[in-house]
Formats: structure tokens, C-alpha cells, sequence
């Protein structure tokens, strides 16, 4: 492959890692220090707030000393953990956003009869999304 193709790749990964580090970092910030943005619903925005900016946190930085490198030089294990992360962000994401996607079909569908979100209920899903990311994530690391 043309070198010029790894470097327009990693400049490009350069400048939406920054922004993404920098959009989600302003997401939790925001929400987490305006008293009338603390709601339930709101806790599964903060949750994915802060997934993706662990992913790009941990995932952005290898792919540009790869594209700079044109190889993977940070070894198996690194190879490994880098994999890990990305998929345990990945599904803290998905499944966060289907606890959303949820909340705003209770909400949307049912009205004002719907039962609404408690705290103990998005903590409960928060927890939820990252156990169940864990647990099927950690499988590979022991040859599954």
C-alpha cells in the first residue's frame, strides 16, 4: 500500500480522536455539573459519554503509531488488550444504547402513564452493561 495512505489515515485518526476525546469529555462535564441535567435518562448518556471516550482514550493512540509505523509493533499481548478494550467499549455502547433506545420507547409509546426511570433503575442498567460486556469479552483472554 502507498505510505501516503498510512499517514492520511493516521492524520485523519489524529483529528477525530481529538474531537471525539474532546466532544465526550464536554458531554460528561456538561451533564455531570448542571444540577437540572442529572435525571435518570440522562445517566445512560453520561454512561455512553463515557464509554466512548475510554474507546477513543485507548484505541485512537495505537492506530496512529501503527499507521506512523505501517506495522503493529506493540507486540501479541498489546495486540490482545487492544482488542479487548475495543470490544468491551464497543458493547458497554451498544448495550447502553439499547437501554436508551428502551427508556425513550417507554417514554414515547406509554406517555405520561409510563413508568418513568428511577436512579437505582439506570444505575442497575449501567451495571448491567458493563458486567455483561465483561463477561463476554474476558473469554477470549483464556481460549475461547
Amino acid at each position: 500500500m502507498n505510505p501516503l495512505w498510512y499517514s492520511l489515515v493516521g492524520f485523519w485518526m489524529v483529528v477525530m480522536g481529538s474531537l471525539s476525546l474532546g466532544g465526550n469529555f464536554v458531554v460528561i462535564w456538561v451533564f455531570m455539573t448542571t444540577k437540572s441535567l442529572r435525571s435518570p435518562a440522562n445517566l445512560l448518556v453520561v454512561n455512553l459519554a463515557f464509554s466512548d471516550f475510554l474507546m477513543m482514550l485507548t484505541m485512537f493512540p495505537p492506530m496512529v503509531v501503527s499507521c506512523y509505523w505501517q506495522t503493529w509493533t506493540l507486540g501479541a499481548l498489546f495486540c490482545e488488550i487492544y482488542g479487548f478494550l475495543g470490544s468491551l467499549f464497543g458493547c458497554i455502547s451498544i448495550w447502553t444504547m439499547v437501554f436508551i433506545t428502551a427508556d425513550r420507547y417507554n417514554v414515547i409509546v406509554k406517555g405520561v402513564s409510563a413508568e418513568p426511570l428511577t436512579s437505582g433503575g439506570a444505575m442497575l442498567r449501567i451495571a448491567g452493561a458493563w458486567f455483561f460486556s465483561f463477561a463476554w469479552c474476558l473469554p477470549p483472554f483464556f481460549g475461547w
